[in-house]
């Protein structure tokens, strides 16, 4: 599987992973504050066009196209994800360690954490649009009246952000370019969760890679991990923004580039 991606800067190779519902031009922003210090390589995920968009789209398969990404790089690389690009950076961490000098994770935590927190009632208020994506007619629901859920979804994740129109017109076509294959994470997800034993066994031993854990206080979408969450991890640290939420990374891109490149220093 080759991914389209992004590239921009120069230096040490950080590989950006983005989430759902998104793609890689909404964080220009962001790789404008990075890319004086590292060489950002972001792809369109499977699922994402102009990647390809064909399946399956379970987490060891999304972890093995990053995987061969970077081993096409002559050196291990920095990684750092949001949402559904978060989740993946654990897992290409756990399955090929040698390939990941540090990482950084936005929004989500580990899998087997947000496993358990997936069990909370105040998670699941917030993850109702998971179970929403199960049913037959999603894609119907998804593209209806422009994409209108899809801003209802920025908005109810980061209340105190707007994404320009520019970038809110780009990122709606890419979605209606790939619908509905982004849904099918969320499909190959409730597998995993149903029946987990392939999760746990990926992440049986803790992530060795050092692991910095970024978090809106005001994130509509994941809870914040929690303090047991370290077991984990080898090396992680965990740090809970305030006046942010899911789109931390967007809100305050400067602030989350001085965050990042601190850890990746």
């Amino acid at each position: 599987m080759i991914l389209e991606a992004l590239a921009r800067g120069h230096g040490r190779p950080l590989v950006w992973l983005h989430g759902f519902p998104d793609h890689p031009p909404t964080a220009e922003p962001l790789f404008a504050e990075l890319e004086g210090k590292c060489r950002v390589i972001a792809p369109w995920l499977r699922g994402y066009a102009p990647s390809p968009l064909e399946g399956p789209y379970d987490l060891e398969t999304l972890a093995r196209d990053v995987i061969a990404l970077v081993e096409d790089l002559a050196e291990p690389v920095d990684l750092v994800g949001h949402d559904w690009g978060a989740v993946i950076a654990y897992a290409v961490c756990a399955l090929a360690p040698e390939r990941v000098r540090r990482a950084v994770t936005l929004a989500v935590p580990h899998p087997l954490t947000m496993l358990r927190q997936l069990r909370t009632p105040a998670q699941l208020r917030r993850s109702w649009y998971m179970a929403l994506f199960q049913l037959p007619g999603a894609e119907r629901l998804v593209r209806a009246r422009e994409l209108a859920l899809i801003d209802r979804l920025w908005h109810a994740w980061s209340p105190d952000f707007r994404l320009d129109a520019t970038r809110r017109d780009g990122l709606k076509a890419c979605l209606a370019a790939s619908l509905p294959a982004p849904l099918g994470y969320y499909r190959a997800m409730v597998r995993a969760v149903t029946r987990p034993r392939a999760l746990t066994q990926m992440f049986a031993r803790p992530i060795a890679a050092p692991v910095l854990q970024l978090h809106g206080a005001n994130d509509g979408c994941i809870l914040p991990p929690s303090a047991d969450d370290q077991q984990r991890f080898v090396d992680r640290r965990l740090e809970i923004i305030d006046g942010v939420g899911h789109f931390l990374h967007l809100e305050r891109p400067q602030e989350l580039a001085g965050r990042i490149l601190e850890w990746l220093a």
